[in-house]
């Protein structure tokens, strides 16, 4: 994991930063070559349009069909959604996220030699949310020594799971205390909160909350304590109040900022719509539907037949449909869109499950309530006059429907969907014959061959930490 830190200034100044259109992004220094020059923001927007697109995509391809959102169809056998995991599904993940943490290192080390205290609180809060992007997915992953390949470090050991929460939880809480708002961003565009750093501080907070929520089920962190200094004390730790706040990235459609699609047609071909997640939402005459999916339809394509999947993991013959099931709805990846990073509802969401387990105070059914109709109006849905009075959306008190809700509410968020299963057990998936893996969720991905062939030293003893590198070796707050 060499530094690419010259290479990508230089690419920079060329104007052909990688394969996605960040060459408007931000003034390019006049001497690639000296990297001390580079300003705090230079690296921001790139690294923002480059994860949420990345995160977007691995949404559609890996998580959708892992949780039982939409599958491949025709698909008579295998597939992530039959839980058929192949050992480099997560080599994409792994080199992307390093990719982009070295230019989150970079960014910071040029915010504290220009003495910039806002960007020095931004590039904290990126580096928390792609470490703990990273360590959800794999486990224990170098930290300490990653990213630095310029310092001749090329073999990098693996942090523990909990020392890299530790690290990360902390710097999200220096991060908050260096935001100042009297200051102004003075370097660059800012394509996700325009230099409001009001809101980049309740993101930051915001993500603090979802990480501790994430831990909560080890007490060595303290978690619900943290979580309800900061629900307690809105002041000092602002986090998401509206849609308005949430970190959500526009996408235009005008060079920079386009598509991560780069054909929108191809992702609905050959797709289907999972029963499990649309028959919740038909259960729940949810608005969403409209925006997600189109309607099924008969074999002819004549007749609609309303909002219709196919059960992830089936059996038997493709040809036992038929009809043409609902499928994504092309507007998702056609610009303008959304990229989501951390929507408000989550928010919500989680003061909600803090109320019903007695770590803070307040009316569960209220914080629930704004929690759904965040979600549902964050895609441009109205929430009907009636819908918390349709038995299955009326708050009934249980975990269940609040993890239900939530499951639907993190809809095209990177892997949150897979983390929350994996930390609640819910929603409860269905499970078929055909599914592989004992018919039990995947909890982590393999290290990638590349690791194992290229540090097998840290490899190895990184595996004996973990307890194994398998797809079912449970990572450190899940046990």
């Amino acid at each position: 994991m060499t530094s690419i830190k010259k290479t990508f200034v230089l690419l920079l100044a060329l104007g052909a930063f990688t394969t996605a259109c960040t060459d408007d992004f931000e003034e390019v220094n006049t001497d690639p070559n000296r990297i001390e020059l580079i300003s705090p923001g230079t690296l921001l927007n790139p690294i923002i349009y480059e994860m949420s697109s990345f995160n977007a995509n691995r949404a559609d391809d890996f998580t959708f069909h892992l949780m039982q959102v939409s599958l491949p169809f025709p698909s008579p056998s295998g597939g992530i959604h039959r839980y058929d995991v192949t050992e480099n599904a997560g080599s994409s993940t792994w080199n992307t996220y390093y990719r982009w943490l070295t230019n989150i290192k970079e960014m910071q080390a040029a915010a504290v030699k220009a003495n910039d205290p806002n960007y020095e609180a931004i590039a904290l809060t990126l580096n928390a949310w792609g470490y703990s992007l990273l360590t959800d997915s794999f486990g224990d992953v170098p930290m300490t020594e990653a990213t630095r390949g310029d310092e001749g470090i090329l073999y990098a050991s693996f942090d523990t799971q909990k020392s890299i929460y530790t690290k990360i939880l902390a710097d999200l809480e220096t991060a908050n205390s260096k935001f100042d708002p009297t200051k102004t961003m003075i370097y660059g565009d800012d394509i996700l909160y325009r230099k409001d750093v009001t809101k980049w501080r309740k993101f930051c907070n915001s993500l603090r909350l979802r990480l501790l929520l994430r831990v909560s089920k080890r007490e060595e962190m303290n978690a619900a304590a943290k979580m309800a200094e900061i629900i307690n004390n809105p002041a000092k730790f602002p986090v998401f109040t509206s849609n308005a706040d949430a970190a959500i990235l526009q996408i235009s459609g005008v060079p920079p900022m386009i598509s991560p699609w780069g054909r929108a047609v191809d992702f609905r071909t050959g797709r289907a719509a999972s029963s499990f997640f649309i028959d919740h939402l038909n259960a729940l005459n949810d608005p969403r539907r409209a925006k997600f999916f189109t309607q099924a339809t008969s074999k002819d394509g004549r007749t609609q037949m309303g909002y219709k999947g196919i059960p992830s993991g089936y059996e038997g013959s493709d040809t036992q449909f038929n009809y043409a099931p609902s499928t994504f709805n092309i507007a998702l990846v056609t610009a303008p869109m959304i990229t989501v990073i951390m929507p408000y509802s989550e928010v919500e969401f989680i003061k909600a499950e803090l109320i019903q387990k007695g770590i803070v105070t307040g009316d569960a059914k209220t914080v629930y309530e704004k929690g759904v109709k965040a979600a549902i109006e964050q895609w441009g849905a109205v929430v009907p006059a009636d819908y918390f009075t349709n038995p299955a959306a009326a708050y009934n008190g249980t975990f269940e429907q609040l993890m239900l809700q939530k499951y639907l509410a993190l809809f095209f968020v990177d892997y949150q969907q897979w983390f929350e299963y994996r930390r609640t057990g819910f929603p409860v998936l269905p499970t078929t014959n055909s599914m592989m893996n004992n018919k039990v969720v995947p909890v982590r991905f393999r290290y990638p061959t590349t690791v194992q062939t290229n540090n097998p030293e840290n490899y190895r003893i990184a595996v004996e930490m973990m307890g194994g590198d398998d797809i079912n070796t449970k990572v450190w707050w899940e046990k």
